[in-house]
């Protein structure tokens, strides 16, 4: 295989693999009756002029299953922390007592557990999208390389290494997926 074909086909992998790694973020975010200190990750707070992750402003700890605390460098920053929480859609309620906040993650009801499952389906299939769309723009690469002079032969075998790749990172996704879907089901 010549040197552009294996860029094109590396380029296909570097998209699919960007692909996983959003849907490994994205699950993280999704809850599954556990605390998990990555439920938090999205929410940021305006401190000292800027916006800044969470993470960065506090120490998000799970001294147990279902408990989250956070406790801020700065005490100051306590209040704009619990109303980012609030508002973030969480479903969590802060109880703040003036040196630490608490998070009791509640048990899910099955209803909740079903929406968490269809959140986690739909980001999977996101991924899946965003692969085939590598795949496919590999695919319209290997037609252009062959119009530049790349063989038939060395396109095909382009297109059937494409696809290996695009079937190996769909495989990928479903693992995620039912791991994701064991873990949300489990009481």
């Amino acid at each position: 295989m010549n040197e552009e074909a294996a860029m094109c086909l590396e380029m296909a992998e570097d998209q699919m693999k960007h692909a996983i790694s959003h849907l490994e973020k994205e699950l993280h975010k999704i809850r599954a009756g556990k605390a998990n200190p990555a439920m938090l990750d999205g929410i940021g707070i305006e401190a000292y002029g800027a916006r800044i992750p969470l993470n960065q402003v506090a120490n998000i700890n799970t001294p147990d299953p279902r408990t989250l605390t956070i406790q801020p460098w700065d005490k100051s920053n306590l209040k704009a922390i619990e109303k980012e929480i609030i508002n973030s859609n969480l479903g969590l309620n802060p109880q703040n007592d003036g040196i630490i906040i608490r998070l009791n993650i509640p048990m899910l009801t099955e209803e909740r557990r079903n929406e968490f499952v269809k959140m986690s389906k739909s980001e999977a299939e996101d991924a899946k999208v965003g692969i085939r769309n590598a795949r496919k723009q590999a695919m319209h690469e290997a037609q252009q390389l062959e119009k530049d002079g790349l063989s038939e032969d060395e396109r095909k075998q382009l297109e059937a290494k494409t696809q290996e790749l695009t079937d190996k990172y769909i495989k990928i996704v479903d693992q995620h997926l039912s791991e994701k879907e064991k873990e949300i089901k489990t009481i």
